[in-house]
């Protein structure tokens, strides 16, 4: 029987993916990093079978520290995405592989495109190039999602951060220097579902929220939509928060090339923002009696 496997379940995509394929009333297997090693070639023959859908949200995701260990970020972001692409090859089945707007250098002046050139500019986005490369080498009817600024609300994500600051400090500075479109991670989970039902949609897609943003005012945004003063996030460059892996100053990705596969466009991501928000205090106040 034919089966949605969401690799990387235990991420916060992941526990999405599984979250809104149960409310499509699809009852997905979910294998986490403990279940499947996707760099285990005889664990995923074991795990994969002909016609299941595989959705991999497994990546090596700590940018930083990818710098001074690519090796572990090779073994995880190209040679797991290669063994998945070959297993689902082998057997037919289809793969739905997710990347990152770090392949390319970040230095543009409008969306990017699925036709520009990728550069990246660190070795997370090396080695997330080199996976896409790796699986349509394979598998050239794979299709690979890039995506870009991530969240939840919960965790350690920027949006849970900014809560936490909000509550522990009476001023804070972010960043107002890089620009990009924050996304809900369950309207991500949506578009990729969405996508796996279509298996004649192009091989390279992108997909994010509508709309534009820096990290500087989507904390602002945060800080209002909690009833907090949003003047109590103040600008600051990224020169003042230098790290080892440095930050795309443009992240914008351009999701023509998946309306025009006549997939729905995602929402604004303020309205991303109010309906994770929303979801958070769902949670948090548990149902109504």
């Amino acid at each position: 029987m034919q089966a949605t496997i969401v690799t990387g379940a235990g991420g916060q995509l992941g526990r999405q993916l599984l979250r809104r394929a149960e409310l499509r009333g699809v009852s997905p297997v979910g294998l986490g990093s403990r279940e499947l090693d996707i760099t285990d070639v005889d664990a995923v023959r074991g795990a994969v079978r002909p016609g299941d859908v595989v959705l991999n949200c497994a990546g090596y995701t700590a940018v930083d520290n990818a710098e001074s260990d690519e090796a572990a970020a090779v073994r995880i972001n190209v040679d797991g995405p290669r063994i998945l692409a070959t297993i689902c090859a082998e057997v037919g089945a289809r793969l739905i592989h997710v990347s990152t707007d770090y392949v390319f250098a970040g230095d543009a002046d409008r969306p990017y495109e699925v036709t520009d050139v990728p550069d990246p500019a660190t070795a997370y986005g090396r080695t997330k190039l080199a996976g896409e490369q790796a699986v349509h080498a394979v598998l050239p009817s794979a299709q690979v999602v890039r995506t870009a600024w991530v969240y939840t609300g919960a965790g350690t994500d920027f949006v849970a951060t900014m809560l936490r600051l909000e509550r522990e400090r009476d001023v804070i500075d972010v960043v107002d220097d890089q620009l990009g479109s924050p996304t809900y991670s369950a309207d991500l989970a949506d578009g990729l579902l969405e996508l796996a039902t279509k298996p004649s949609a192009p091989p390279l897609l992108h997909l994010t929220n509508a709309g534009a943003a820096t990290w500087y005012e989507l904390a602002r945004t945060v800080f209002a939509s909690v009833g907090a003063d949003p003047e109590r996030v103040r600008p600051c460059s990224s020169a003042q928060f230098v790290r080892p892996a440095p930050r795309p100053a443009y992240s914008v990705l351009s999701n023509s090339a998946w309306t025009d596969a006549g997939l729905a466009p995602l929402r604004d991501w303020r309205a991303g923002l109010a309906a994770a928000l929303d979801d958070l205090t769902s949670k948090t106040q548990g149902p109504a009696h």
